[in-house]
């Protein structure tokens, strides 16, 4: 805290404090801001990256591998941008809240990203099979979403809280399109697509739906018009393919539909990125605009109400005026500027009130998605279920109950201590 240390301390002394000290976290969410920024356009590349990956393999490296290096090279400068914004965070400039779970989650994502020069190294060789080399390239791009998350999870500014619930939903639909559209090119490109396909498409389908609808309660108008927008294009094909990919198991279309399912669906991926683009933009916007309102305050507040020195070996009396006979206050000031004083200190205990009140309810969203995860968790511990089933599984529970998906992973996670261990005998 950067105040004057005088004694005794004053109401104005500690209100000033209060308003730096918000400045600062405001400082943090603007890096913040900037790392989410580096980290969006980092997972763009690394999606075209498995695209590209994807279509090779599946070709039996027949298409594409001339893309590979390109795709790399791309990565490599994204990853290099969010390699030196990390370098201005430290322990000090971290989120003050949360800043070992943000560490931690830096670590993990930049643990991750050392799996890329193996795998590439695999792909070009032709060592590795689609399917591994998908599910590498999702832990790498699941650990960066975590990072974005923890990020939002940590913003205490309810009007960038939004923007950044927003930015991870939409992030976090694209990157489910980006799987669908991976699932959907190795089928074409197999002709033919198996129930478990069926299965993973429909998830991923539902799974879009429910993040762009988060997206939208809480994106700027904006940002939502311009998805809007996007909708309404004509996208009959696009739906057309995807029923065929959700319905069909073997395909007897001869066309090289692989390569046009890929290019329609990389289209609605990039339209999403200017989206994406969009909200990063109303981000920094957000954070910028807060910081400059707040640092306004704060020379306003000093200005008023800063404590004047007292020059030595003089000794001040202040005469009350007629018919006001009132003492002077503890700390110096008269009690009509006292009154003033505890006005604003009221002022801004409102304000930081309603900020709170603000921020709970934007967070909500965020935990629910949390616990829900949770509840994936222990479904894939004791029943040794994947992902996608263990989401089924709580679909359908909720269905069954007629009850919200929330109400049913708080359910479980309540019983949570009582489950046997994995692998357990009852």
């Amino acid at each position: 805290m950067s105040r004057n240390h005088t004694f005794p301390p004053s109401a104005g002394d500690f209100l000033l404090a209060s308003k730096r000290c918000e400045i600062t976290v405001l400082q943090q969410l603007l890096q913040m801001g900037q790392l989410v920024g580096r980290v969006s356009q980092l997972i763009h590349v690394l999606q075209r990256e498995r695209g590209t990956v994807n279509i090779y393999l599946c070709s039996q490296g027949a298409l594409f591998g001339e893309r590979l290096a390109g795709r790399t090279q791309e990565v490599e400068q994204a990853e290099l941008a969010v390699q030196r914004q990390l370098m201005q965070l430290d322990d000090s400039t971290a989120p003050l809240a949360s800043a070992s779970r943000l560490f931690s989650r830096i670590a993990g994502a930049l643990h991750h990203l050392t799996a890329l020069p193996e795998l590439r190294r695999q792909v070009q060789q032709r060592q590795i099979l689609q399917p591994a080399a998908m599910g590498t390239f999702n832990d790498i791009i699941h650990s960066l979403l975590a990072l974005v998350f923890e990020a939002a999870d940590a913003c205490a500014e309810p009007i960038t809280a939004r923007a950044l619930i927003a930015m991870f939903s939409f992030m976090q639909g694209k990157e489910l399109a980006g799987q669908e559209r991976a699932i959907g090119s190795a089928g074409f490109a197999a002709m033919r697509f198996g129930e478990p396909a069926h299965q993973q498409l429909l998830m991923l389908i539902e799974g879009q739906e429910r993040c762009f609808a988060t997206f939208s309660e809480f994106a700027d108008e904006a940002s939502l018009a311009q998805w809007r927008h996007m909708q309404q294009q004509d996208d009959r094909e696009f739906e057309r393919l995807r029923r065929i990919a959700c319905t069909q198991l073997q395909l007897n279309d001869k066309a090289d539909t692989s390569l046009r399912w890929f290019e329609i669906t990389s289209a609605r991926i990039d339209l999403m990125k200017h989206i994406e683009d969009r909200l990063e933009e109303a981000l920094m916007t957000s954070c910028r605009h807060s910081l400059a309102q707040a640092q306004r305050a704060l020379a306003a507040d000093c200005a008023n109400y800063a404590p004047q020195p007292m020059q030595e070996s003089y000794a001040v009396f202040v005469a009350a005026p007629l018919g006001d006979a009132s003492s002077l206050a503890g700390d110096g000031i008269h009690p009509r500027l006292g009154r003033s004083m505890l006005e604003l200190i009221q002022q801004q205990s409102q304000r930081l009130q309603v900020l709170s009140e603000e921020l709970a309810t934007a967070r909500a969203t965020l935990n629910e998605r949390k616990q829900i995860e949770r509840a994936k968790g222990l479904l894939i511990q004791h029943r040794g279920l994947t992902e996608e089933a263990a989401h089924r599984l709580l679909l359908k529970m909720a269905m069954n109950q007629n009850q919200r998906l929330i109400d049913i992973a708080n359910a479980m996670l309540a019983v949570a201590d009582i489950l046997p261990p994995s692998g357990s005998t009852p």
